[in-house]
């Protein structure tokens, strides 16, 4: 079997290639990737070559295959495992390999399974260990988000409170004031869709942004009018000092701040903007070893402050993105703005800093230029395939879909 992948050589270093994979083992899987999600942490990835912590010194030599948030279907199934999966079945995989110890991780340490591939081969130990796993959504692209959603739900199961008399608890704390900053890119869109919908429900959600453009967007997708009703006050601001930000609270502290963005001064407001017994959660991966930013520790003895950090997520964090994505409290679709083909992901993701908008959406089958869902309807006055995929994106209030979806899989 021969499969289409981008491998990654070295520090700015990843090739589009065809290469064979060897015949699947009795207890490995051959999957066909139909979608993945380009996600920042590649891109980081890609800047630092071996000098990533989840690369292998020898890259060079043996390249991996990138990407690591992606949905797709089985075609053939080793023997063993032939009572528990079926060609035709949609899965998908959490990418860090934890039970391996280390930082082992899909998209980043393996040179036959990646993302970013038309066909991979899933090792044995993946699936005995549970990580893979069927996805019954009916749609690719669902399957590709829920890892970056996963990632976010892990940052809130890791926020930390100690109340009096009581062990210590995980998630955010019932009823209180969450600030999520910089949070209105695509991770963020998750962060306030767990917020306003997740299992434990604040009472007061606040996100900030620098970039108006993306305020708006988010404030139209999660009104603070349909907050209210569920009993959540509701703030998009884009104030970045503590005075501002303490008055929104009435002068008081945050139970739970998520930082969304590697910036030292992003870090240190956060800080400032803990209450009492308040949980930093420093979401934001940075590339420089060295990152560090102020923080007061007089209160983090004596107004208990906590911090946290995630990176990744587990296979329980996914069911629990699959269970709230099938109960209809969350949705992940207003993270994409983009969708491509897999030409369109190397200068995707070599330029992802630069590129406006959310998610960036790869079909590893077709050829595509990476093209904005805003821009289908200007794309349609000279190709009639963009008009339908525009009033199908519109008929959807604006945002990707499984009508979509199904559209461009078969005319593309």
């Amino acid at each position: 079997m021969k499969t289409k992948a981008v491998r990654l050589y070295g520090e700015n270093d990843v090739r589009l290639e065809e290469f064979a994979l060897p015949e699947i083992k009795n207890g490995e899987i051959l999957i066909k990737i139909i979608s993945d999600s380009v996600c920042m942490s590649t891109y980081k990835t890609i800047k630092q070559g071996a000098k990533h912590l989840r690369v292998p010194d020898d890259v060079a030599e043996h390249p991996v295959i990138i990407g690591h948030e992606f949905c797709a279907e089985i075609v053939e199934v080793g023997e063993r495992w032939k009572n528990d999966f079926a060609v035709g079945d949609k899965v998908i995989c959490p990418p860090v390999l934890s039970y391996l110890g280390g930082n082992k991780t899909i998209g980043y340490s393996f040179g036959e399974i990646g993302g970013v591939s038309t066909y991979s081969i899933v090792y044995e130990h993946i699936i005995e260990n549970g990580f893979l796993q069927k996805f019954g959504g009916d749609a690719f692209f669902k399957g590709s988000l829920i890892e970056p959603a996963s990632c976010v739900l892990r940052g809130y199961k890791a926020s930390l409170h100690l109340p009096d008399g009581d062990h210590p608890k995980m998630n955010i704390k019932e009823g209180g004031a969450v600030a999520i900053l910089a949070g209105c890119g695509p991770m963020g869109l998750v962060a306030i869709d767990i917020a306003l919908h997740g299992d434990v429900k604040p009472g007061l959600v606040v996100v900030t942004d620098l970039d108006e453009a993306r305020l708006a967007r988010a404030a139209e997708i999660y009104s603070p009018e349909a907050a209210a009703k569920d009993g959540i006050r509701l703030v998009f601001t884009s104030a970045t000092d503590k005075d501002s930000l303490l008055a929104i609270n009435d002068g008081k502290g945050y139970d739970d701040v998520f930082v969304y963005a590697p910036v030292p001064a992003v870090v240190t407001l956060g800080d400032s903007l803990l209450g009492f017994d308040g949980c930093l959660n420093f979401f934001a991966g940075p590339t420089d070893k060295a990152f560090s930013a102020p923080v007061n520790f007089y209160d983090v003895h004596y107004q208990q402050h906590h911090y946290a950090g995630t990176s990744g997520s587990t296979p329980d964090d996914m069911k629990d993105i699959v269970r709230l994505i099938g109960e209809g409290r969350i949705d992940p679709a207003p993270m994409v703005t983009h969708i491509g083909g897999m030409n369109a992901v190397i200068e995707t993701t070599v330029n992802l800093p630069s590129i406006p908008g959310g998610k960036k959406l790869i079909y590893n089958h077709i050829e595509l230029p990476l093209t904005a869902l805003a821009d289908f309807e200007a794309l349609g006055k000279t190709d009639a395939r963009f008009a339908t995929l525009d009033t199908l994106v519109k008929e959807a209030n604006g945002l990707w879909c499984a009508k979509a979806e199904k559209y461009l899989l078969e005319n593309f």
